[in-house]
C-alpha cells in the first residue's frame, strides 16, 4: 500500500552534544538562533533537551540537541545525517565566512545545485551548512545583538544522510513519502518535498559504498523528522508504513508533538511529527526557552532535576523556574 499523503518538509533535527553552555553559546551568539525550549530527556529526565529555531519556534526551523558532558565523539558515515543545512540570504555568503573567521571556525565553499554552501563544524564536531538561497529579510527575533538584520539564519534548506546504495531508501522517500527526486549530480541526489510555503523542503542523499559506518555520539545527528499536521494525518503515515512492512514505533506524546518513529531502510532514524501543539503550549510565545520546562510525570521531580542539570550559561546559576 502506498501512501495517498505527502511529508510537508523536514520537522526537526536532533543532536547530540557535549557541554551545555558551548552548545548554547554556538547557536544562540554566532548562529543568532533562539533557544524556543529548554525542557528534558523525556526518557533521561536528567540530561537537557534544547531546542533552537526561529521567533515562534515553526516547524522547518528546529534542531535541537541532548548534551551529555563527556560523551565520547561521534563519527560521520553510513546509515547517519551526516550534515544539516541552513537557509541564508543571497547575497550574504561573504558576510557569513567572515563571521565564522571572526569566531575562529574554519569554513569549506562549493556550489551544488547552482547555489553557494558554506560548511563548518559546530563546537562538538556536528556538520553544518550555510546555503544561499532567498531574499533578505531581517528575523522577528534576533538573540545576538552582532548579527546583520539582514543576514539571518531563516530555517532549514536541506539535510544530508550518507548510504551504502539509493534504491531501498529511494522507494520509501518516493512511494511512500511522496517525495520527488528533483535532481542528481554524481553520488548525490536531492529529493524535494511537496509544500512550497515553508523551509526545509530538501533531503538529499550521498551514496558512498565504501564509506565507513557512522557512530552516534558528541557531534553526531540522533534523528530527523519530518512534518505531519495533525494527529489525524500521522495516524494515517502510521498505518500507511506499518501496512508496508516499515517497522514503526506507537504514537508518543513529545508534549510539543507527538511522534513515530522508524529506521529507514539506509539505517537512518526517521521520525514523523505532528506540527501542533508547538511550543507555546505551556509559555508565552515572548518567554520561550527562558525557564526549564517539565513533563508532568517529572515535575515532582524538579528539585533534584534542577540539582544535577548544569547552568545554560557561563554566567549565569540554574533557575528553579
Amino acid at each position: 500500500m502506498k501512501s495517498q499523503k505527502v511529508i510537508q518538509g523536514i520537522h526537526h533535527v536532533t543532536a547530540i552534544a557535549g557541554s551545555a553552555v558551548e552548545n548554547v553559546a554556538f547557536y544562540e551568539n554566532v548562529l543568532g538562533l533562539r533557544l524556543v525550549k529548554q525542557t528534558v530527556n523525556f526518557d533521561d529526565p536528567f540530561t537537557y533537551h534544547l531546542y533552537y529555531g526561529d521567533q515562534e519556534g515553526n516547524p522547518g526551523t528546529i534542531l535541537t540537541f541532548f548534551p551529555w558532558q563527556g560523551m565520547p565523539q561521534g563519527k560521520n558515515g553510513k546509515g547517519m545525517v551526516t550534515a544539516i543545512s541552513f537557509e541564508i540570504p543571497i547575497g550574504s555568503s561573504e558576510y557569513w565566512r567572515e563571521r565564522m573567521l571572526r569566531h575562529n571556525i574554519e569554513t569549506t565553499s562549493e556550489q551544488r545545485f547552482g547555489e553557494e554552501v558554506i560548511g563548518f563544524l559546530d563546537p562538538h564536531g556536528l556538520g553544518l551548512e550555510l546555503i544561499a538561497t532567498g531574499e533578505a529579510s531581517a528575523p522577528s527575533h534576533q538573540i545576538s545583538s552582532s548579527l546583520a538584520p539582514a543576514y539571518p539564519v531563516k530555517g532549514f534548506h536541506s539535510a544530508t544522510s550518507t548510504l551504502k546504495s539509493i534504491n531501498s531508501t529511494k522507494d520509501l522517500l518516493v512511494d511512500y513519502l511522496g517525495m520527488e527526486l528533483l535532481v542528481q549530480d554524481g553520488k548525490r541526489y536531492r529529493f524535494k518535498m511537496k509544500n512550497d510555503t515553508s523551509c526545509g523542503l530538501f533531503y538529499d542523499l550521498l551514496v558512498e559504498p565504501e564509506a565507513e559506518n557512522g557512530r552516534q555520539g558528541s557531534g553526531s545527528v540522533h534523528h530527523i523528522a519530518f512534518r505531519t499536521s495533525d494527529d489525524k494525518e500521522q495516524l494515517l503515515w502510521q498505518h500507511t508504513l506499518l501496512e508496508g512492512g516499515y517497522p514503526v514505533t506507537g504514537i508518543r506524546d513529545r508534549k510539543y508533538f507527538k511522534s513515530i518513529y522508524f529506521h529507514e531502510p539506509g539505517g537512518v532514524l526517521f521520525e514523523i511529527a505532528t506540527d501542533l501543539p508547538g511550543f507555546a503550549v505551556d509559555e508565552p510565545m515572548e518567554y520561550l526557552g527562558q525557564a526549564l520546562q517539565l513533563p508532568e510525570n517529572y515535575e515532582p521531580m524538579r528539585f533534584e532535576i534542577v540539582k544535577k542539570l548544569p547552568p545554560l550559561h557561563s554566567d549565569m546559576k540554574q533557575g528553579m523556574s
